[in-house]
């Protein structure tokens, strides 16, 4: 099992689950995050982290193909180790439904 960043983590990005992390396995786009689930050793202490709710476990009916999403993504995406600020209007993005058509594949900055 591992845990998986879903839709709501685009263009809200808080990063709050990096610094956790205990094998650094997130990774950095330019308006989401993601987990290599190569690496994720399932511990969940990312979850509870994240204001957005974007932490799922893969085991979650929710987490779907954002599986594969979090896969494709790790492997071109820089790894983030720190946290980041997050974009000035995250807030307003936060539980807004229907963002994966905003998901960019850009690398974002470590």
């Amino acid at each position: 099992m591992t845990y998986v960043v879903t839709e709501n983590c685009i263009k809200c990005k808080f990063m709050d689950c990096v610094e956790v992390c205990p094998v650094d396995c997130f990774y950095v786009g330019e308006n989401m995050l993601v987990i290599n689930p190569d690496e994720c050793i399932d511990c969940g202490v990312c979850e509870p982290e994240c204001p957005a709710e974007a932490i799922l476990p893969d085991s979650d009916d929710r987490s779907g193909a954002w599986i594969e999403t979090n896969r494709k993504f790790a492997a071109s995406w820089p790894n983030i180790t720190r946290k980041g600020e997050p974009p000035a209007d995250a807030q307003e993005w936060n539980g807004k439904p229907n963002k994966a058509d905003l998901l960019s594949p850009e690398p974002g900055q470590e």
